[in-house]
């Protein structure tokens, strides 16, 4: 199973931020963003993309394949 939805959890509560606000930053639904983070829905890869952006971590971290969250550039 993707560590996509745990990752996306922790960040959040780390840096303190309500769902609703992560909602609005993806144009979605709150529920919708609770489904990410429950693991019921993957969510685009053009969210995926603006989700790691907005936490400045690697997509690779943010998906699971490493648990360095610095970004190569």
């Amino acid at each position: 199973m993707s560590k996509l939805h745990n990752r996306l959890k922790e960040l959040r509560q780390q840096n303190n931020i309500m769902v609703k606000t992560m909602a609005e930053l993806l144009n979605i639904t709150p529920r919708n963003y609770q489904r990410y983070e429950n693991g019921e829905v993957d969510p685009p890869t053009s969210k995926t993309i603006i989700l790691a952006d907005y936490f400045n971590v690697s997509l690779d971290y943010l998906v699971g394949r490493t648990d360095n969250p610095e970004i190569n550039k």
